[in-house]
């Protein structure tokens, strides 16, 4: 190893392991991108009208990305009446304070809105719009300071129902998925925009799931899912290190894989279900350990709490306990069918759609499904899609239009 990268090494290992400030979620699924929600302190049950709401906040357009929290400010992409997407930044009290438009989004087919929940790092924003341009926004001024076409300009097609990806922020770099020729997968410098390095001999088409990082003996890895692969690549260089075929109806892989010692877990719906893979000690293979298709988890995705990978079926409609170790099934629950899975503080959070919007409390334990609380969001339009988000003691669900803010802290 060259002693001029050993700065950019050590720092991005650093940033990668470091906590968000708590109460912070400053990205899609959490701190870690992972659906583990860093808060203490949460109810354990609800009434039987749920948590109270504290508030909700409409206008912010169509959309079903969901919200990133940050410094006591809460930030939403949502698109106007005229196909314009914007980056919205609230208050904790519910008000849009700022709005910030970006560019175009798709406004003609069924799931018309924003995808990308915007993803803050410092004063910047990032976010991608569905017909794939990558956007970073000063915060401070609402100015785009860069963007780039990552399908023009690395020669990827936009899939079935467009990209619907959230930008991962490694150190210096933003880190993306055009589907390209040689560009499966791509790091741009997060201040200009200009190409860091490409994935060669990775030319897949992207299929709405969103990179994750993870440190393995030392190295730093990224885990993604394209249209038919399972793919592993070394952050630092973009070497693609290994892909797993793992074919599904209309390509769709919407769920990023699970990395916990050594083992990766993967799943895709349709039926396809997923499995579990041990990495090779310098993670430049891996060996298939189990498969599964019982949590056939579709694009609302898995948690690893207590040993466990929790999540929802999509042909199997039901919420499901698997042995990550083993892939048994430990439990399941036909109570509750396909829905968005979350955890924080021993608990799993579940909000049930596309068309139900029932929100679920429930123990994340090997033991058996105990539910201890439940309640419907009625605000809001179109499909129960948007992932939750937990910070400062409160659930934020996104549900089209709306924003709705639920006190779930224990009072003291």
């Amino acid at each position: 190893m060259k002693t001029k990268t050993l700065p950019f090494l050590v720092l991005s290992i650093l940033w990668a392991m470091q906590p968000a400030l708590a109460g912070d979620a400053p990205q899609f699924r959490g701190p870690h991108r992972d659906g583990i929600f860093d808060e203490q302190g949460l109810l354990k049950s609800w009434p039987e009208s749920g948590p109270p709401l504290a508030w909700t906040a409409k206008g912010l357009g169509k959309g079903y990305s969901s919200v990133a929290v940050v410094n006591g400010k809460i930030y939403a992409s949502g698109m106007a009446e005229d196909g314009t997407g914007a980056i919205l930044v609230l208050n904790t009290e519910g008000a849009i304070e700022q709005r910030f438009p970006y560019g175009k989004e798709i406004s003609t087919d069924e799931t018309a809105g924003t995808r990308s929940t915007p993803t803050i790092d410092g004063d910047r924003a990032y976010v991608i719009s569905a017909p794939g341009v990558l956007y970073c926004l000063d915060l401070k001024s609402g100015k785009t300071l860069w963007n780039v076409d990552i399908l023009q300009k690395f020669g990827g097609k936009n899939n079935e129902w467009s990209l619907a990806e959230s930008v991962l922020i490694d150190g210096d770099r933003a880190i993306c998925t055009p589907g390209g020729p040689d560009a499966g997968l791509v790091a741009l410098n997060k201040m200009t925009g200009e190409t860091v390095w490409a994935t060669k001999g990775l030319s897949d088409m992207a299929a709405y799931c969103s990179p994750v990082l993870a440190v393995h003996q030392g190295r730093r890895i990224l885990l993604t899912e394209t249209s038919k692969l399972v793919v592993c690549a070394d952050a630092d260089t973009g070497k693609l290190l290994w892909t797993l075929d793992h074919p599904t109806e209309w390509d769709i892989h919407a769920v990023a894989p699970i990395y916990s010692n050594g083992l990766i877990y993967y799943t895709a719906g349709y039926g396809a279900g997923g499995g579990l893979l041990q990495l090779s000690p310098d993670a430049s293979s891996v060996t298939p350990q189990w498969t599964d298709k019982t949590l056939d988890c579709q694009h609302h995705g898995v948690v690893l709490a207590n040993g466990c990978l929790f999540g929802t079926g999509h042909r199997k409609q039901q919420l499901t306990c698997l042995e990550m170790a083993t892939g048994k099934v430990l439990w399941f629950s036909k109570e509750i069918k396909q829905g968005v899975v979350v955890f924080a503080d021993g608990m799993l959070y579940v909000y049930e759609g596309p068309k139900s919007g029932v929100v679920s409390l429930v123990k994340a334990v090997p033991t058996g499904f105990e539910r201890t609380g439940q309640f419907i969001v009625t605000e809001g339009d179109g499909q129960h899609w948007a992932h939750p988000t937990i910070a400062g003691g409160r659930l934020y669900i996104r549900h089209g239009d709306a924003l709705l803010a639920y006190d779930i802290a224990e009072k003291r």
